[in-house]
């Protein structure tokens, strides 16, 4: 019986955990409670995506309000995959930050992250589960409410600024996600995502319809940091306390990248698009962000602003496969959105173990600390490779998508940009090798000359996502097949 509910408890276990959380004395109970939760969440995911992988798909109706009437949660494989991405990056996260929030974040405090962590989990949870548009904004203020506070508790003042910023930016997507909504809404009567994928085709026509568009792609467009909407993300993700950084850099423009695929795809239909400038004008944007932020990425001094910059750019990797609206290039964006997941995730749990011995993410303050640290240090280095695209990582699979669809459409140029950004993510992973192997601190801190590795709790979890990008570099059955289980509901009769 409660099998049924699954799809609802997945967003409302870690809601009721929250105030529950909140209430708890400050010390290791907040964690636990928190960690059992999300691996519970986990659990579910799973279950879910193993019931939608044969093509089934899911629909719950909240209330007993049959849609569009009512919130329904509607799991097909494109949403199901989102969702396992989000629920695992939160059951390894927490583990991590046992050892990491005790360094970084004040005692009196902890309750109150946890608490607002499992409201970020909730909201990016509920993003990728309704199939109700208006719902979709609900949860999307949920996460991003939590996710300011959350970078707010960074132990540098910039961290205050920096989730300012993030606030400011985020409204103005917000508000004009909702814009569009309003419009939608006016026009067609309904907020269901389903009803309005068949109601809109007769409405292509009115400008409100478009309108509309413009405003959701533009608002989500911010929340995604895509080129050139990013000026948030850098400094989010630099003085965000590590775990943060990690969580948010592994999931939350991964679920925007999802609404993006759904609004265009199953919302709006790509016919749609294809009548409009929005495929050009996507590609543009995406071949500035690769290359534009991979060479920002290479001049940063700073570890985590380096890996910021470089998640804008593959952003832009994600990105390009919607643009290119192919089967091929859709199945690019959904592999990439699981497989970045990994290795951005690997790369920052990295760099915050290595903040945990020297309390500092500048890049001077890591010379020589491979020696020191070698299984962080590996970590780094295979965590880089996927991040290159090397064969037998799991980047590579996603690029070598991402390449064919590319060809697919005789698109030589973008092949050249994928293969340049690709380079230039050469130049800034050797950046971070050469610093920490092969450099000799001048005047070593103290945390540089009694460095030893990191605890066990940050090695496992760090270690889990760098042997799953091998893993999923050479088994593809969960990526790539659920992968084109999703193209085939995102572009229904589409053929390679």
């Amino acid at each position: 019986m409660i099998e049924s509910h699954l799809s609802l408890l997945l967003v409302v276990l870690p809601l009721m955990a929250a105030p529950i959380i909140a209430v708890l004395p400050n010390g290791r109970l907040p964690w636990a409670v928190s960690t059992i939760v999300s691996w519970s969440v986990f659990y579910m995911a799973a279950w879910q995506l193993i019931n939608v992988s044969t093509g089934h798909t899911i629909s719950y109706e909240l209330g007993g309000w049959a849609p569009p009437w009512g919130i329904e949660y509607r799991i097909d494989a494109a949403n199901a995959l989102v969702a396992l991405v989000v629920s695992g990056i939160a059951a390894l996260t927490l583990p991590y930050a046992l050892k990491s929030v005790i360094k970084e974040i004040p005692e009196k405090q902890h309750a109150l992250f946890y608490t607002a962590f499992m409201l970020c989990l909730t909201g990016l949870l509920g993003i990728a589960q309704t199939g109700d548009i208006f719902n979709l904004f609900v949860f999307l203020e949920i996460s991003s409410l939590s996710s300011y506070a959350l970078i707010s508790l960074g132990r540098q003042r910039q961290a205050l600024t920096a989730a300012y910023q993030y606030l400011i930016m985020g409204t103005i997507g917000a508000t004009f996600f909702i814009i569009g909504v309003g419009l939608l809404y006016a026009m067609t009567g309904t907020l269901n995502m389903a009803d309005l994928s068949q109601r809109l085709p007769e409405l292509y026509n009115h400008r409100t319809i478009h309108t509309a568009f413009a405003f959701i792609m533009v608002g989500f467009a911010l929340k995604l940091a895509l080129f050139p909407l990013h000026l948030w993300l850098p400094n989010a993700y630099t003085y965000a306390p590590t775990v943060v950084s990690i969580f948010l850099a592994a999931t939350a423009t991964k679920v925007a990248v999802y609404v993006m695929l759904r609004m265009v795809f199953s919302v709006f239909g790509f016919s749609f698009i294809e009548n409009t400038p929005a495929d050009e004008l996507f590609i543009l944007l995406c071949v500035m962000g690769i290359l534009s932020m991979s060479f920002y990425a290479i001049y940063q001094k700073d570890s985590k602003r380096l890996l910021a910059y470089s998640s804008v750019a593959q952003i832009g990797y994600m990105m390009l496969g919607i643009g290119l609206g192919s089967v091929l290039g859709v199945t690019a964006t959904m592999v990439h959105l699981f497989n970045h997941a990994l290795m951005k995730g690997a790369l920052f749990m990295a760099i915050g173990a290595l903040v945990y011995r020297v309390s500092s993410s500048r890049l001077e303050h890591f010379s020589g600390l491979g020696k020191q640290m070698p299984w962080t240090f590996g970590a780094i280095v295979i965590g880089g490779l996927s991040l290159i695209g090397v064969p037998g990582t799991a980047g590579f699979i996603s690029k070598w998508y991402l390449v064919l669809a590319a060809i697919e459409k005789q698109n030589w140029f973008i092949v050249g940009v994928i293969l340049t950004g690709s380079l230039l993510a050469v130049v800034y992973v050797w950046k971070l090798v050469e610093v920490l192997y092969f450099k000799v601190a001048d005047k070593p801190q103290q945390g540089q000359i009694s460095a030893t590795e990191a605890p066990l709790m940050m090695l496992i979890p760090m270690w889990v996502l760098v042997l799953a990008n091998v893993y999923f570099g050479f088994n593809t059955e969960l990526t790539v097949g659920t992968a084109e289980q999703a193209v085939k509901l995102l572009l229904p009769g589409a053929s390679e």
